[in-house]
């Protein structure tokens, strides 16, 4: 029988040679395994890159991953009990492995003298040069990958250099701090992301069942797929499964609809490209009347209300603009001309309002007839009209008696009705003719109204598009209860637990603004959740090709946001406060380089498959810790289906082998079958008359 000494001797590789925070050099003892280690219990390759090995200490033993082995030359060891003194010291091949420190394995007795380890995050008790380093044995390597109590519950995968030890992780702690999955293009994203999906609903539909339960989960994922890869990835879940796209569809999903009313109002400022200065104000008093239920067809009253409002704004510009405005040439002649404008249209404009309202409507009309008399001059020989100068507290006061007047006119001195960005519906297709309205109707002059023109005709040219009239102008419109309960889903999950939006058919120069207003109503939805129950709805966005919509930021600061940076920037917010909210974020992408800064630093787990690209590889490598840095280098070499998983989600870093997706349920984003195609294995018939046709429609 092996005495407990001789088993530790004979788990012992090697000692300490040097220590550092981040890296632990060993010098491997001569009769160390040289390919194969038999004295764990199992049969275990050793060494090898990403591999474990134990250094014990009192805390119990740091985890230490191998990043490095290889062969020095340094001089023949003096071991102990053998009389090796006599010999030439000349260099000897001796060799070497470099650990990065990960973690903490402790360990526990239990009452039956069952040992049960525990891994911890993190190092308390570095080693010392001279210390003994081990082989881990099978059940403590089954400890350092296999999760524990509630981080088991979703299995994922198994680690190949664990004994394929299975690796689990805790859909709290995956979803609920946003994961990045990244590698190249056929490394196994997708079915990666689809398998996450999966595994989880299944997990839970089994917690469930254990517990006694039943009915539908009451999870909720919406996938935004710009490729239209995920339609068929759940075929067999159809009772879960709600997919949207673009038309008509003969399987069954339904038509995608945004109606523009949805659009709040930097939406509508950023693909209308409108102009901050002139353009933005008035779309914004656009959508805020529309909203509220405005036409372009208004009664006498209202056309009031509108010129009152004008000319307020008229003279709070004047005054702002300073006294040039009002005196000298020839702002005192403009000054004295406008005068006369609101004398003439106040008397016009006081028949059709009430007694309380003429009150202070006529109060109006003769203190600006009384100061156009007193600064009138008119010359004797020419018969020209000349304006003596006007002070700034007579300007003041003509501002004062209009805003009187709104005073009393009821909707005007405080908006009680919806804001510009109230999801309160409105017919869309007027908001053109709404503008030109405004603008022909505001008296400040002609300019005005040739800058709304171009802003009116952008988004006519906008809602005629015969490509996204049916998505942001369907013709059945649902109201704002339906269209959450449809896409982000109904209670207890009654209608299925995931929403697929099939973004392929979408134009490509609004996709950006699709996105963006789905994902905002999405993070505002979970926002008034909290708000109204006190508690997190936890839902889960799913972002495939993310670094087509979340781009790094160059745009000028000086310019108007385009609809990819309204995009990128409701993402920044999302990673930013969503977990505060219960909404995860799962993004999916091939150039992590060309992604924003500010959403990967607030994603807390990625799952990383292989990265051949520099410049992914170098960001990939500044947003993990420096010590993990040696793990990264294996990622150019990983085979499909395997990557490193790190982050919150574990509590060391894991290369694991994803578990394998049954073909029908993979994404559609299988490598295409040249070869197959050319030698007629397979069999690609073309008829370009009905593409053209389909095309054309």
């Amino acid at each position: 029988m092996t005495r407990p000494v001789e088993y530790v001797a004979g788990l012992t590789i090697g000692t300490v040679e040097s220590v550092a925070p981040d890296d632990i050099r060993v010098l491997l003892e001569l009769d160390a395994p040289q390919t194969t280690a038999l004295n764990t219990g199992a049969p275990t390759r050793f060494p090898r890159i990403n591999g474990y090995v134990l250094i014990p200490n009192e805390a119990g033993a740091l985890v230490g991953l191998v990043t490095w082995l290889g062969v020095e030359r340094s001089p023949f060891p003096k071991r102990t009990g053998l009389k090796d003194f006599g010999l030439v010291d000349l260099p000897f091949p001796l060799r070497k492995i470099a650990v990065t420190p990960v973690g903490t394995l402790r360990t526990q007795r239990c009452k039956n003298d069952e040992v049960v380890y525990s891994l911890g995050r993190g190092v308390s008790v570095f080693p010392s040069v001279g210390d003994q380093v081990q082989l881990p044995t099978a059940d403590q390597l089954k400890s350092i990958v296999e999760a524990q109590g509630e981080d088991r519950r979703v299995p994922i995968g198994v680690s190949p250099l664990a004994g394929n030890a299975v690796v689990s992780v805790d859909p709290d702690k995956m979803f609920g701090r946003h994961l990045a999955v990244l590698g190249n293009t056929g490394s196994g994203k997708s079915c990666t992301v689809a398998g996450l999906i999966r595994w989880s609903m299944c997990a839970a539909l089994q917690a469930r069942e254990r517990a006694g339960r039943s009915g539908p989960l009451n999870a909720r994922f919406v996938i935004l797929d710009p490729n239209g890869e995920y339609a068929e990835a759940f075929s067999d879940m159809k009772d879960r499964v709600r997919v949207f796209r673009v038309g008509n569809d003969e399987a069954g999903h339904s038509p995608l609809r945004l109606p523009a009313w949805m659009w709040n109002s930097h939406e509508w400022s950023s693909y209308a490209a409108a102009s901050p200065g002139t353009q933005r104000p008035v779309l914004l008093q656009a959508l805020r009347e529309l909203r509220a239920g405005g036409k372009v067809v208004e009664d006498h009253a209202s056309k009031a209300k509108r010129f009152f409002r004008s000319v307020l704004v008229r003279l709070r510009d004047i005054l702002s603009k300073g006294v040039a405005e009002y005196t000298g040439f020839p702002g005192n002649k403009n000054f004295g001309e406008f005068l006369q404008v609101i004398r003439d249209d106040t008397s016009r404009y006081a028949s059709s309002l009430s007694d309380a309202m003429k009150t202070s409507v006529d109060a109006l009309a003769a203190e600006a007839a009384t100061l156009e008399t007193q600064h009138k001059n008119i010359s004797s020989r020419d018969g020209r009209v000349f304006y003596r100068d006007f002070s700034e507290t007579e300007v003041s006061s003509i501002a004062a008696k209009v805003e009187d007047v709104l005073a009393t006119l009821p909707g005007l001195a405080g908006h009680m009705g919806p804001t510009e960005d109230s999801p309160v519906p409105f017919d869309a297709a007027q908001l053109p003719d709404y503008l030109e309205f405004l603008a022909s109707s505001s008296g400040v002059g002609g300019q005005l109204h040739q800058w709304v023109a171009s802003l009116a005709l952008r988004i006519r040219m906008m809602l005629a598009d015969r490509r996204l009239g049916p998505i942001v102008i369907p013709e059945k419109s649902p109201n704002f209860e339906e269209w959450l309960t449809e896409y982000i889903g109904a209670n207890n999950g009654e209608n299925g637990q995931i929403a697929i939006l099939d973004l392929s058919l979408v134009p490509s120069d609004v996709v950006h603004i699709v996105v963006a207003v789905i994902a905002r109503i999405i993070f505002e939805a979970t926002q008034r959740y909290r708000k109204l129950r006190g508690v997190e709805l936890p839902t889960t966005i799913v972002l495939e090709e993310a670094h087509t919509f979340i781009q790094k930021e160059v745009r000028d600061p000086n310019s108007a946001p385009t609809a990819s940076e309204m995009c990128r920037s409701t993402f920044e917010r999302i990673a930013r406060e969503g977990r505060k909210f219960g909404l995860g974020l799962v993004l999916s992408s091939q150039r992590p380089s060309e992604l924003s800064a500010t959403v990967l630093a607030q994603c807390n787990t990625f799952l990383l498959h292989r990265l051949v690209n520099d410049r992914d590889q170098e960001l990939v490598h500044k947003l993990v810790p420096d010590s993990l840095g040696g793990l990264l280098r294996e990622l150019p070499s990983l085979p499909a289906r395997q990557a490193v998983l790190l982050g919150w989600a574990v509590p060391v870093p894991v290369l694991l082998e994803i578990a394998e997706l049954p073909e029908p349920y993979r994404p559609r984003s299988a490598d295409p079958k040249f070869w197959a195609a050319w030698t007629g294995d397979v069999e690609r018939p073309v008829d370009w008359k009905e593409i053209a046709e389909d095309w054309a429609r």
